[in-house]
């Protein structure tokens, strides 16, 4: 796979429309489940958990950073379509 420069992480972006994962994490005091979907040619965040607070549920959504972008195609990169980028 090559580097993941912003070219190649826009290329992936692009040519994997529709890709998704669930991600979960559950601590101590918290628990919380992500959602990425790539839309648009745009990594999509939503983030929906609690924490120990009586009050404290959320679900919020957002588009990905470079750097979050690059860390997610990172460790998810040999699970898309990656034919013709390098």
């Amino acid at each position: 796979m090559a580097r993941l420069t912003k070219k190649v992480r826009q290329q992936l972006l692009d040519q994997n429309e529709g890709f998704t994962r669930r991600t979960y994490y559950e601590g101590r005091n918290s628990r919380e489940e992500r959602i990425y979907t790539i839309s648009g040619g745009h990594l999509h965040i939503r983030a929906i958990g609690k924490t120990s607070w009586a009050d404290s549920r959320y679900d919020d959504e957002w588009v990905a950073s470079d750097e979050e972008a690059h860390r997610f195609l990172y460790g998810h990169q040999y699970e898309m379509n990656t034919d013709g980028i390098g």
